[in-house]
């Protein structure tokens, strides 16, 4: 065991938690979930620190396992949720108008198929360039724009600025 290897792994984890738990957020859409994938995500990570020196090569690869574990426990597990066609007539102001913007973007967002879902989050709020996206999703930078193109076109069909409800979850037989 090398001591400095579990001092600099435990000061990556101090220093990023909070960063790491909301891109969880953003992939899960539940905090609970995403408390629970960022502690999965780095008991991985753990294991294979000694080959990631690098603090950027940390970084990359614990969002890497985050967005594999995200997808795998969506394929694995029945969340039980039975979602509505409609949600009730929304106020025409509020004093929580940002609350809910937020709220209906993280609903878009949720219609998306989880991978699309992964590359836009990365992109928009993690504010990655393609190479470092396809480094993390496994696929080529090509393969990381046209995923983009498509995901910022279904976002643009469901109009957010409209006030037309949006499913609670999202129909996930797209998502293969």
């Amino acid at each position: 065991m090398d001591p400095g290897l579990d001092e600099e792994f435990a000061e990556f984890v101090d220093g990023r938690f909070g960063a790491l738990q909301r891109f969880g957020y953003l992939l899960t859409g539940e905090w609970h979930l995403a408390e629970d994938l960022v502690q999965t995500s780095l008991t991985k990570v753990w294991f294979h620190r000694r080959s990631l020196r690098d603090g950027n090569a940390l970084e990359s690869y614990t969002r890497t396992v985050m967005v594999n574990t995200s997808t795998q426990w969506w394929r694995r597990k029945w969340k039980g949720e039975t979602p509505t066609e409609t949600l009730p007539e929304a106020s025409t102001s509020s004093a929580y108008s940002s609350v809910d913007e937020r709220d209906r973007l993280l609903r878009a967002l949720a219609t998306l198929p989880r991978r699309t879902r992964a590359a836009l989050v990365l992109r928009y709020f993690e504010d990655l360039p393609d190479a470092e996206i396809a480094a993390v999703m496994g696929c080529s930078a090509s393969t990381v724009k046209s995923t983009i193109s498509r995901g910022l076109a279904k976002l643009r069909e469901l109009d957010l600025l409209t006030d037309e409800p949006l499913p609670l979850t999202a129909d996930r037989r797209a998502d293969r």
